[in-house]
């Protein structure tokens, strides 16, 4: 797993899918928010007090709990109890850790198989509209057989209702039946500096109306590998479990984002936070409004970043771009012959920084959408006209299940392979349509391992040479021992990428 990904940590309990409402029920109109897309104030003056910010804006952040059915009896306790990241921060044991057998309590099972409500979690919503339309998270309510609100200021729980939810951008949307609520009013997020005062708003540890004040500390980031789509702003704000879809807002008291993760060694708060931009989460909520669900176009490619070694390789002057590790069968690139190994560099016209850049892009088109795409192949310019398809659940990026991404590999010397058959398929999680050689040892401190090969990798070819045997790899490895650097196309459960192997 990428290191970085295991310091990334949500802010709250992951839980399941509420049942989508029926086609009757779906909104098929914006929800009429209120929006001042004018910029801050940033004259400098002395601030004194917080107070009217937080004033203006807490009526309109909400507590949000959920439950779900299960069949038996069950214990209440705290939702906040199903969070590892607060069991961890109290030292309180992990219920589903192995207890030794010598040290479990013999107990007669309890009868009952009657169904109660088993708490989930707590999190944070903002409302965002007169009408009770409230943004959240889609891992706060994510599994949830029932959802209740309650507002600032207001012992009584509300029933809400899950409009849509979007796991791509971990978005979600709810309603509530209640009329002239307090809604926020949205900043326009993409006018936002480094440097903008940023205050969080939401429910950490179950702790409501909870405020905490910092900047905006980065704005555009993304290959985090927490969502899909990413552009998150960061801020120093602190930011808890129980935050989740809560309220990032500025010095005036104007939405600028979804609060939706946290950077963090320990599981708590170490001063990175993110959040959903609100201009991103405004056009998200307008899509499942109108749809139930966002639609998205869909080209079919799963894409890695170019660094030195890889651009090398592939004849590209500098490292912007977006290379293309795999083309998925059936797909709009495959139906217009863009193959792995190409490297797409502009969309209509315009550059190609990265691979979110162009995943953003896309994303952000319709079905049906044309697109030219330029792109490299070998070094040689090429074009593709191609018409987006819509982008369904099962063909979301692996993001969000991230493997190795490319460091600086080298030749096969210290790597066994073997030919794939059914035990080892079984194995190492290898799909039955992967063809190649799959390493099953290798020694730690040898240039492939450095580059980023593991035991399990297929390696599906070497320097663009399809590999079908053990056999045809070493006698290929044997021939390329005079190069400095060798180009892989790797395969990890069936996620491929490629790698540049390099000579010590």
């Amino acid at each position: 797993m990428n290191p970085a990904l295991s310091r990334i940590t949500r802010t709250l309990i992951l839980a399941g899918l509420v049942a989508p409402l029926s086609a009757q029920e779906v909104e098929k109109t914006k929800a009429p928010v209120s929006v001042d897309p004018a910029p801050v104030s940033r004259q400098a003056g002395v601030i004194t007090s917080f107070a009217p910010v937080v004033e203006k804006v807490a009526p309109s952040v909400v507590q949000i709990s959920t439950t779900k059915n299960v069949k038996g009896r069950g214990r209440q306790q705290s939702p906040l109890f199903n969070d590892p990241l607060f069991r961890k921060y109290f030292g309180i044991p992990d219920p589903d850790e192995e207890t030794p057998e010598d040290e479990t309590p013999q107990r007669r099972p309890r009868r009952g198989n009657g169904v109660h409500k088993e708490a989930l979690g707590l999190g944070s919503g903002v409302i965002v509209s007169k009408e009770g339309h409230i943004l959240t998270n889609n891992h706060v309510i994510e599994g949830a057989d029932d959802i209740v609100i309650t507002l600032a200021g207001d012992k009584k729980e509300y029933p809400a209702k899950k409009i849509g939810s979007d796991p791509g951008s971990d978005l979600a949307v709810l309603k509530v039946d209640l009329k002239n609520v307090p809604a926020i009013t949205f900043a326009d997020s993409d006018k936002l500096r480094v440097g903008d005062f940023a205050i969080a708003i939401g429910n950490p540890f179950g702790l409501t109306q909870s405020v905490t004040m910092g900047i905006v500390s980065s704005v555009g980031r993304k290959d985090l590998r927490i969502v899909d789509y990413e552009n998150f702003i960061q801020t120093d704000a602190s930011i808890n479990p129980g935050n989740s879809g809560g309220a990032l807002v500025d010095i005036e008291g104007r939405l600028i984002g979804i609060n939706t993760a946290i950077f963090s060694r320990t599981g708590t708060n170490a001063g990175i936070g993110f959040a959903v931009p609100a201009n991103m989460a405004r056009t998200i909520m307008d899509g499942i409004l109108q749809h139930g669900h966002v639609v998205r176009g869909f080209l079919g490619v799963d894409m890695q970043d170019l660094d030195e070694n890889l651009a090398s390789k592939f004849k590209v002057k500098g490292t912007s771009g977006a290379l293309i590790k795999s083309v998925q069968k059936e797909s709009p690139a495959a139906h217009a012959g863009m193959e792995a190994g190409d490297v797409i560099t502009e969309i209509n016209g315009k550059s190609v920084e990265d691979p979110n850049e162009l995943r953003m892009t896309i994303g952000g088109l319709l079905p049906g959408t044309k697109v030219e795409l330029s792109y490299l192949r070998n070094g040689e310019s090429k074009k593709a006209q191609i018409t987006l398809a819509e982008r369904r659940p099962e063909d979301e990026s692996k993001t969000t299940k991230p493997q190795p991404e490319t460091i600086e590999p080298d030749v096969l010397d210290g790597v066994m392979v073997k030919d794939i058959d059914e035990p080892l398929r079984r194995k190492y999680g290898i799909p039955n349509e992967a063809n190649g050689v799959v390493v099953t040892a290798i020694e730690e401190d040898c240039p492939a391992a450095t580059a980023g090969l593991r035991v399990g990798d297929v390696i599906n070819s070497i320097e663009r040479t399809a590999i079908k045997s053990a056999k045809q790899a070493e006698e290929l490895s044997s021939k390329l021992k005079a190069e400095k650097e060798i180009l892989l196309h790797v395969s990890t459960k069936g996620v491929s990428r490629y790698i540049v192997v390099k000579e010590d």
